[in-house]
């Protein structure tokens, strides 16, 4: 179907699933009830959601293992920060069972990342 992103236009697998995490992240948002407190949420989750995955196409630019694995990092705390928010609407909202979906997806995005990170990390002396 013409219009429809599919794993094979993208690089490689985790770009692809960082994709699919933001487009979730905004189609669930938008089913949240209306209030104060869950345009809050919304709008952190939705700032560290999409952040996840632009910061790591910025780090397939990337011009040095250094700048690669500093720009993973940053996915890393977006990731992070995208898991609590989704435990917070998990805790306050009544249809839970996509939020878990989306929260066990994170999890595994966050350990994926965080693996990278870790084996691209530059160690540094500290004097």
């Amino acid at each position: 179907m013409e219009g429809i992103l599919r794993n094979s236009d993208f690089k490689n697998d985790l770009q692809f699933r960082l994709f699919q995490f933001t487009i979730k992240a905004i189609t669930l948002v938008r089913r949240l009830p209306k209030g104060k407190e869950y345009d809050v949420f919304s709008w952190q989750f939705l700032k560290s959601s999409s952040s996840c995955g632009a910061n790591y196409e910025e780090a397939q630019g990337a011009v040095s293992r250094a700048d690669f694995s500093n720009k993973m990092a940053i996915v890393l705390k977006e990731i992070r920060e995208s898991n609590y928010w989704i435990k917070i609407i998990i805790a306050i909202t009544e249809n839970k069972d996509e939020w878990i979906k989306l929260g066990k997806e994170s999890f595994e995005l966050m350990n994926i990342v965080g693996s990278i990170r870790a084996k691209t990390s530059v160690q540094r002396k500290f004097n």
